[in-house]
């Protein structure tokens, strides 16, 4: 070997490797989530207000009302597999590439909705492209937030892993601010028809901007130091999602059942309650989104709050205080919603979508922490995901059904059983905060 190349060789040896700025891995991973969650809830409002009439005007009020919510629903199924794909993929070539293309899928099939024709103009084609095009959201959001949790967690200074993994819970609170907040500004400057022939697609075609945004933070990435020590280890696994079925089922399934509080009160509090207050309390939808943009404002400020909190005594005592409130809140909703009054269905919202930041915010260092870091995309992705399926994809459906059959003391037990679901999982988990990721 010649001197030359002896050099050339110790140069590329001492070459200081690339690493993320913190404040990059905090904008990335939030920045994601937030657009994601943003293509996401314009549908769920969408739902409530549009979908029904669009897609499915042959049904009675009461069945376009449940298709709508069907649909809704067809994604968080697709999620899990989405969580399967990507995180095989994050697992096996990295998190950077996985979350460029989670949020690519996600932002064309929400455009693609946008430029969707109604029923009135190719029949059933219309809300079979629908479903499809819903197909491709779910799968585009089951990749996002594995990924997006584990690249703020990932690259988190010591002790600070809670704290860092709030930025991409902090994302869902900022896309549905803006998702409402375009939805609301619509309505106040949209007559009624305007709106329902062409105004609320527009969200949607907005998403398209949104993305290249993202697409634009995420390139700038490079792979986690966690990651990259695998990787020169050669320690990827060949099927990841088997690895994690065989062999960490138990944190798969606890961390599923301990997801389930979040999303049966999220989606409750926002998708249900907004087609319920504008129906069957006549109160307008520009007012009802308000309520809901002022609500989601708390649901903001718990966030970072709880993973303060999260850091310092540990991920169990604060989910368990926050699950347990979240238990009790189920019985103020009968008794909040029929008042009569908007302050005390603004004051139902807001203890509802805090408590939601409560419970939310310790998850983004939680599920990582349960998975090894060959297994960590597929795990995290998939315990996050299937808590979707049972808290979240039919949850504003049974809830329109609960309270044809019983009321919405009904409703709010259902809450309540979602939150004791959650309480037991919690229990069962082991506390993760000291926890060292290999």
């Amino acid at each position: 070997m010649t001197v030359q190349q002896t050099l050339t060789d110790e140069s590329i040896d001492t070459e200081p490797q690339r690493v993320n700025s913190t404040s990059r891995v905090a904008f990335a991973s939030f920045i994601g989530t937030a657009i994601e969650f943003y293509d996401f809830y314009i549908y769920a409002t969408a739902a409530a207000l549009i979908i029904g009439p669009v897609f499915f005007p042959q049904s009675s009020d009461s069945a376009q009302m449940l298709q709508s919510f069907a649909t809704f629903g067809i994604a968080f199924l697709a999620r899990p597999i989405g969580s399967a794909l990507f995180g095989h993929f994050g697992d096996r070539i990295g998190r950077k590439s996985t979350l460029v293309a989670s949020l690519l899928l996600m932002g064309v099939s929400t455009t693609l909705i946008g430029l969707l024709p109604g029923y009135a103009s190719i029949g059933f084609w219309a809300p079979l492209i629908l479903c499809f095009l819903r197909l491709g959201q779910g799968l585009g959001l089951g990749g996002e937030w594995g990924g997006a949790a584990l690249l703020a967690t990932e690259n988190a200074p010591k002790g600070k892993r809670a704290w860092f993994g709030m930025f991409p819970q902090l994302g869902p609170s900022i896309g549905f601010l803006l998702s409402n907040g375009v939805f609301l500004v619509l309505t106040l400057t949209l007559t009624n028809e305007q709106f329902f022939s062409w105004g609320w697609r527009i969200p949607f075609l907005l998403s398209a901007v949104l993305v290249l945004v993202g697409m634009y933070v995420r390139l700038k990435l490079v792979e986690s130091p966690v990651f990259t020590k695998a990787m020169e280890k050669n320690e990827q696994l060949k099927v990841p999602l088997v690895e994690t079925l065989k062999f960490h089922w138990r944190p798969l399934l606890l961390g599923s059942l301990a997801m389930v509080a979040c999303y049966a009160l999220f989606y409750i509090s926002t998708v249900f309650s907004l087609q319920y207050g504008t129906k069957n309390l006549d109160i307008s939808k520009g007012d009802f989104l308000r309520m809901l943009c002022v609500a989601i404002v708390f649901m903001t400020i718990a966030t970072p709050l709880s993973a303060w909190a999260s850091d310092r005594w540990g991920r169990k005592p604060v989910l368990l205080i926050g699950i347990i409130f979240t238990l009790l809140s189920g019985f103020l909703m009968e008794p909040l919603l029929t008042s009569g009054s908007m302050g005390l269905v603004q004051l139902f919202l807001i203890i509802e979508l805090f408590l939601m930041g409560v419970i939310f915010a310790p998850m983004g260092a939680l599920l990582p922490e349960l998975f090894p870091t060959q297994v960590r995309y597929t795990g995290s992705s998939a315990a996050y995901n299937l808590g979707g399926i049972l808290g979240a994809s039919l949850a504003p459906a049974i809830a329109g059904y609960l309270v044809v059959i019983g009321g919405l003391s009904w409703v709010g037990g259902y809450i309540s059983v979602a939150a004791l679901i959650s309480l037991v999982a919690v229990i069962l988990i082991r506390e993760t905060r000291n926890d060292s990721f290999d």
